[in-house]
């Protein structure tokens, strides 16, 4: 009830400046072990992000432990009990991640990437793989629920069907499996966000995901047509405009009309 602003605001703050001075720390080390000189570019592109996030998520643990027992507003109990909570609520999340880390691992050592782009380039044109990525993803996202474990699972065997079929391919591919991953999550009902955001709203939760739905399908479809202008383009601003085009189109195709009284 007499809570303070700082206790929200510096364990964040701490998370930020953790896991940053991390990711220079041990992209600085990379450099050093290839000879290379230091860089800013050349420290985020070699850093190791797992051990900057460890280590900038227990900076900032151990700064909201203290900020909270120094308030003596809560018992150590209570925010022991709370902690445990907080394990809970992110161990299904966590749990996936773990799982997509282990199937990336076994997924590379079996070159799958190699494996499928074989497939795509002598059965279908190399443009439609953008697109074919973007609602396979989104498709994925949404069964799961997660984007982050869709993510882990299609982001290498795009990027290695990309580097073996057309390297040009490479970054619309990755964008659209992580677009179609954030779209499948957006509209899944058994999504952590898309629950948080009915529960945070009041509302029925099969009616936020229904009502949501016609607005994520226009903007999908439109950007599904951008990527396969892009596939065989490979030009992104008239995958842009192709995008803009569709949406128009579609909002002026699908606008109600005011009823008449």
């Amino acid at each position: 009830k007499q809570g303070r602003v700082i206790d929200l605001i510096l364990p964040i703050f701490v998370l930020i400046i953790g896991t940053i001075s991390m990711m220079i720390y041990t992209g600085a080390q990379s450099l050093t072990t290839d000879g290379q000189p230091f860089s800013i570019l050349g420290a985020f592109e070699n850093t190791v992000v797992g051990t900057s996030l460890v280590v900038g998520g227990l900076a900032a643990l151990i700064t909201a432990t203290l900020c909270a027992l120094s308030s003596k507003q809560i018992s150590l109990k209570e925010y022991v009990s709370a902690y445990a909570l907080g394990i809970k609520s992110m161990f299904g999340a966590i749990l996936v991640l773990f799982f997509a880390w282990t199937i990336n691992t076994i997924v590379s050592d079996m070159h799958t990437g190699k494996y499928l782009s074989s497939l795509v380039s002598g059965s279908i044109a190399i443009g439609f793989l953008p697109v074919m990525l973007f609602i396979l993803s989104a498709v994925m996202a949404f069964s799961t629920g997660t984007s982050w474990g869709t993510f882990g699972i299609m982001l290498p065997i795009a990027a290695s069907i990309a580097v073996n079929a057309d390297p040009a391919l490479l970054l619309p591919c990755l964008s659209a499996v992580m677009a179609g991953a954030v779209c499948g999550d957006h509209c899944s009902p058994i999504s952590d966000t898309t629950i948080l955001s009915s529960t945070g709203a009041s509302c029925n939760h099969i009616d936020h995901v229904t009502t949501q739905l016609p607005y994520a399908m226009l903007v999908a479809t439109s950007s599904a047509v951008g990527y396969l202008v892009v596939g065989f383009t490979q030009s992104g601003w008239l995958g842009f405009l192709a995008t803009g085009v569709v949406m128009i189109g579609l909002i002026l195709l699908f606008k109600k009309r005011p009823t008449k009284t």
